[in-house]
């Protein structure tokens, strides 16, 4: 790492790149859900609370949360709006909103894998720093380290 410095600028960068963006394409999904049933953004935007409202609750000693949709159905659910939104847009021909929702689907389908490599990168670093220098490897994928063990007869 060069300069963490810089990393950590560019970072945060990114993150304010994808809250704005985030942001506005929920501002488009709230407009097309308003426009759809005649209604006010603001009733919109309750009407999408509510569906993707989450409630804390403690059963049998853990934490958890309910809500009126399912865990595996919510994922599916925004992205079929935000493709919804994204054909109104094309069909209006209004290509600068259809990139910020493309944009924001793509983050939403990668955002299990870019968590996972985050904090798989996060683990190597901490797990590196504890290992003493004589139990550090060359670790290449290329080659299996297996134990051979002869049998006895």
């Amino acid at each position: 790492m060069r300069s963490p410095r810089l990393v950590l600028a560019a970072f945060l960068l990114a993150l304010i790149v994808l809250a704005g963006t985030s942001a506005y394409a929920g501002y488009l999904v709230v407009g097309m859900v308003a426009d759809y049933f005649d209604i006010g953004r603001f009733a919109a935007g309750l009407l999408l609370g509510l569906v993707f409202l989450r409630l804390p609750r403690v059963r049998s000693g853990k934490f958890s949360s309910v809500g009126l949709l399912p865990k595996k159905v919510r994922l599916p659910v925004i992205l079929a709006l935000l493709v919804a939104c994204m054909l109104l847009y094309v069909q209006q021909r209004n290509l600068a909103p259809v990139l910020f929702l493309g944009l924001a689907a793509v983050f939403l389908l990668t955002f299990r894998w870019l968590r996972q490599a985050a904090v798989n990168r996060l683990a190597a670093f901490g797990f590196k720093a504890t290992r003493n220098s004589t139990e550090a490897k060359p670790v290449d994928p290329m080659v299996i380290d297996v134990d051979v063990r002869e049998k006895k007869d």
